[in-house]
């Protein structure tokens, strides 16, 4: 009895209790299991089986919390790929991941039937969840045709892969990370103990389902039984209202979704009466706004880092005031490391790569030995993260090393000039990345998103930057006003699309 009799577990003792919540569709365990087994039998007849890959190429839907739940009773491996890929990264993670199956929607169809005939999934395996099926297989009927008895018991360990789920970006070196279900099923203990979520919870989740930060609400919803409220895209506005209406207890955000809620009626106190928890994964959430979110809803941020390949920190929500620039300490089961270039511990206060292990990290990259050997070394993660802790154990982060300017041979940390430029009044966000400079070898820049209804220049933005940054090497050589940011489908500002504009429309 693990991660594949969950949803059975809750359909005998729980029938009629609502499961799932996705826009006019309500679901009880009972109705939502017989979908799931609908699903999962259909998926067999098509044969698929334990161990095949299922790659799926879906918006936020009721398909996706299907196949997730589908996969675990049969052993297929699903393949979450994201709405982003088009052309050669879509064939790359495809056919890296072996795939033999394939689920879309009609609006991304086209970019699957251009490359198509490259994929190493059978021409009768494409399934369409909606539009025009022709040449495809309707979803719809795909389900239909499935019993809605249990699937045939798969006896699976904890081993047995769960899903891969591919790095952040769209093309290049593919890395699919490996999940098995003894990892899943530490998300949902773990992190259901972490977020005090309980089976009385009503969980709202408004990002994108194929980010692994999904999970960390998921799959304690899929542990409890809890209410699971899906919205089909983010919006501020309607998802106070949802919040609201279903007595939402805990809620996963990015910190660019905690930007535009907080300027929404609606998201205080009084508004949300029944909120417990709202967790903000994916980059680190600025103080400026961990301040506001702190007035209008008092002792409910929590605040995860964490890698998909398994690694993470949590700042509670008791701990959130007092160590407001943290990101917490490892849950029970984990330990952490601070370590120089050459591995060794560095003492508190001392930056340095985050190293850590527990009972989530991944047990490698698929197909690839040769990345797995130098993430994982004698059971430790490395992160390419940088970071120190204080003298309580917290870990406070620095950056990426990847984002590291060094600037006339000094280490320029894009982080510290963020926290300093979003302090403008005018200033709703900011992001800063390093460019080539001829004296210094780099020098760092800023874009930034102007408030609603406030107003000043990039340049007016850059000077009063300069005069309250902490050391001339992180003084802005330039400001770029952006009406938006780029962001990966997991909701992380991308600093290198921006970097690229950048210097494409300087030259």
């Amino acid at each position: 009895m693990a991660l594949h009799a969950l949803l059975r577990r809750h359909a005998t003792y729980y029938p009629d209790a609502l499961a799932v919540v996705v826009g006019d569709q309500r679901l009880s365990h009972s109705q939502f299991n017989r979908r799931v087994n609908r699903l999962a039998n259909a998926l067999n007849t098509a044969g698929l089986g334990r161990d095949d890959k299922l790659a799926i190429i879906l918006d936020n839907s009721l398909a996706v919390l299907e196949v997730y739940q589908a996969v675990a009773k049969t052993g297929i491996v699903v393949v979450p790929l994201s709405p982003l890929l088009r052309g050669e990264g879509l064939v790359n993670l495809i056919n890296d991941a072996d795939s033999v199956g394939v689920i879309t929607m009609g609006r991304l169809r086209g970019d699957v039937d251009e490359v198509r005939d490259r994929l190493t999934v059978p021409a009768d395996r494409f399934f369409l969840v909606d539009g025009e099926a022709d040449g495809w297989t309707s979803y719809d009927d795909l389900v239909a045709t499935g019993s809605e008895e249990e699937p045939a018991w798969v006896d699976m360990t904890d081993d047995d892969v769960y899903n891969i789920v591919y790095s952040s970006g769209t093309t290049g070196l593919p890395k699919g990370i490996v999940h098995n279900h003894g990892i899943r099923e530490a998300y949902c203990t773990g992190f259901a103990s972490s977020y005090r979520i309980h089976p009385e919870s009503v969980i709202l989740h408004s990002g994108s389902l194929v980010f692994n930060g999904s999970f960390l609400t998921l799959m304690p919803a899929f542990y409890h039984g809890c209410t699971y409220v899906l919205m089909e895209s983010f919006d501020a506005t309607e998802m106070v209202r949802l919040m609201a209406a279903e007595k939402v207890t805990h809620v996963m955000t990015v910190p660019s979704q905690i930007i535009a809620l907080l300027d929404e009626p609606g998201f205080d106190e009084a508004g949300l009466p029944h909120l417990e928890m709202i967790c903000s994964v994916g980059a680190p959430l600025l103080l400026e706004h961990k301040q506001r979110l702190f007035d209008v809803l008092p002792s409910r941020f929590y605040e995860l880092y964490g890698l998909t390949e398994g690694f993470v920190t949590i700042l509670d929500r008791d701990d959130a005031v007092s160590k407001a620039g943290s990101v917490g300490i490892p849950p029970p089961l984990y330990e952490m490391r601070i370590v120089d270039d050459d591995g060794i511990d560095l003492p508190p206060g001392e930056v340095g790569e985050i190293v850590g292990r527990g009972p989530i990290t991944m047990p490698g990259y698929y197909k690839r030995p040769d990345l797995t050997a130098e993430a994982i070394r004698d059971g430790w993660l490395f992160t390419g993260d940088l970071g120190y802790v204080d003298d309580d154990g917290f870990l406070f982060l620095v950056d990426r090393k990847k984002d590291l300017i060094i600037s006339g041979g000094v280490n320029v940390y894009p982080k510290d000039i963020e926290e300093v430029v979003v302090q403008h009044p005018a200033v709703s966000d900011a992001a800063v990345f390093g460019i080539a400079d001829a004296k210094w070898g780099e020098t760092p820049v800023a874009a930034v998103r102007i408030r609603s209804g406030a107003s000043a220049t990039g340049d007016e933005i850059r000077d009063w930057a300069n005069d309250r940054v902490s050391a001339r090497f992180q003084k802005l050589a330039d400001v770029v006003i952006r009406p938006e940011f780029p962001l990966s489908v997991a909701g992380k500002t991308l600093r290198r699309v921006l970097r690229t504009d950048y210097l494409e429309e300087k030259q």
